[in-house]
């Protein structure tokens, strides 16, 4: 299956050269990575601290690619086209190194030229935690009754968005993309390229603290979504959290409100969490009332819950597409339960962690019931002069929570610390040096029933930790 762009299409993007011999070289996929080339590939070759894409370009000519956007020479039999100057030999054939001044703005200059020949509703998602569960539950509703494009995994950056708008075709009705962030002005780059009608917002937390200093500069670069809808467009923002309602006075858009209080537009109450069964809720939108039940896990996700329904409300479905939608198990959501040794379940939250993130995902485990509670917690990256309040917190909360903690990492142990000063008995807090020895343990402690939570940075790797326990599981039989 082909993308739908040929080297045509890149051509006119990047060289401003048309030729209509370029059409008949259609792009089965684009990517940065040479391994996943294959016959028709249009490889981006990046630059990189590790490893650098250009010495990588005769490996994906060898697998099948086409065509290689480059911004330097490389050592490769191949013709070569410059951005400079535009020219083809009358005989040229694939494969085709197309050399750019930088080749990230070249790939982002084609997403964009590319983006540009559709007109599907875009919905970009932004916030310091719920990002991923917001777009993949929106994706969801909105498949009940559209055609739905959406970054797939972790494609939420300067790379990933255009890679993912690469894919977009006609029969694409809806394009629901997660915007990360590091900066000031990243995601104002992804909304040019992107063009989102509908803006979501799901919190300011202090993820990337350490890097832009304070919460009013997060509040700032999650901002740029909002201000960059048109003003017939849609910004979809969360009542609960004054930073992300201050944003209501920086958009052109419509302002629709979500949460928890009355005075929302869409707003829910009643809440009941069943745990591993799901949560019920009341949802309220105007004079309608909606009884729900979702199979999501937590209280917290409620307002993941609303986020999918005010923008399936925004596109015109009716409450039955939007709860089935709702309801729909296959959101690939980040906080799972699974099957763990000796009859355990293992509440796997792997993929990142906040302050914030990590005090919900203890909520959970507090309100399920189990023989034994046990919380395996590694650091929390990018907080800056957060991180000592942030790590006291999420202690602090643990002490009311579990049976057992188990910080993973010297810098964790200041979770350890704080739950022992909050209350936790000390024979019950252990501090291990690495993922390998909190997995040791585990193996040695974990009873039948336990209920295990394990959850930190992305840098801390913790899952090796579930890895390893799914593997004990598994070998049980």
């Amino acid at each position: 299956m082909t993308t739908g762009l040929t080297l045509a299409d890149v051509l006119s993007a990047l060289t401003g050269l048309h030729t209509d011999t370029a059409t008949e070289y259609p792009i089965s996929t684009v990517t940065i990575d040479s391994r996943n080339c294959e016959p028709g590939a249009l490889f981006v070759a990046l630059p990189g601290e590790n490893a650098d894409g250009h010495n990588f370009v005769a490996q994906a000519f060898a697998a099948g690619a086409i065509a290689a956007i480059t911004d330097r020479p490389v050592d490769v039999d191949c013709t070569v086209i410059s951005a400079e100057n535009p020219q083809l030999p009358a005989d040229w054939h694939p494969p085709l190194c197309i050399r750019v001044e930088n080749s990230l703005r070249g790939l982002q200059k084609l997403a964009t030229d590319w983006r540009a020949r559709f007109s599907p509703q875009v919905i970009g998602i932004t916030g310091s935690v719920g990002k991923t569960s917001t777009k993949e539950l929106t994706a969801l509703v909105l498949a009940q009754k559209f055609n739905v494009l959406k970054n797939v995994g972790n494609l939420n950056n300067e790379i990933g968005l255009p890679l993912t708008l690469l894919q977009l075709n006609e029969s694409h009705e809806q394009v629901v993309l997660e915007m990360g962030m590091y900066d000031i002005g990243e995601i104002e780059t992804l909304c040019r390229i992107a063009r989102p009608h509908i803006g979501v917002v799901t919190n300011v937390g202090p993820s990337h603290l350490a890097r832009l200093g304070s919460l009013e500069r997060i509040a700032a670069a999650k901002q740029e979504l909002v201000a960059s809808l048109p003003a017939d467009g849609i910004a979809i923002l969360n009542i609960d959290d004054p930073l992300v309602m201050a944003m209501a006075a920086h958009t052109r858009a419509r302002v629709f409100t979500y949460g928890l209080s009355p005075e929302a537009d869409l707003w829910a109450d009643q809440i009941n969490s069943e745990g591993l069964e799901g949560v019920r809720f009341v949802l309220h939108h105007g004079d309608e009332t909606i009884h729900v039940k979702v199979p999501l896990l937590g209280r917290h996700s409620v307002h993941t819950a609303l986020r999918a329904a005010a923008v399936g409300l925004s596109q015109g479905l009716h409450w039955g597409e939007i709860v089935a939608g709702l309801q729909n198990r296959n959101a690939q959501l980040r906080l799972v339960a699974i099957p763990g040794p000796h009859d355990s379940i293992i509440l796997d939250d792997t993929y990142n962690a906040s302050p914030d993130s990590t005090i919900a995902a203890l909520n959970l485990l507090h309100e399920l019931t189990a023989p034994r509670k046990i919380a395996v917690l590694g650091y929390m990256a990018e907080l800056g002069a957060y991180e000592e309040e942030g790590h006291r917190k999420v202690g602090c909360r643990a002490a009311d929570t579990v049976d057992i903690l188990i910080a993973v990492g010297r810098r964790a142990e200041t979770v350890a610390t704080e739950a022992i000063a909050c209350g936790l008995d000390e024979s019950r807090v252990h501090v291990m040096p690495s993922t390998q020895a909190a997995l040791d343990f585990l193996q040695k402690i974990t009873a039948a029933g336990d209920t295990i939570l394990v959850k930190g940075s992305r840098s801390m790797a913790m899952e090796t930790i579930v890895d390893g326990l799914t593997a004990a599981a598994g070998g049980e039989g």
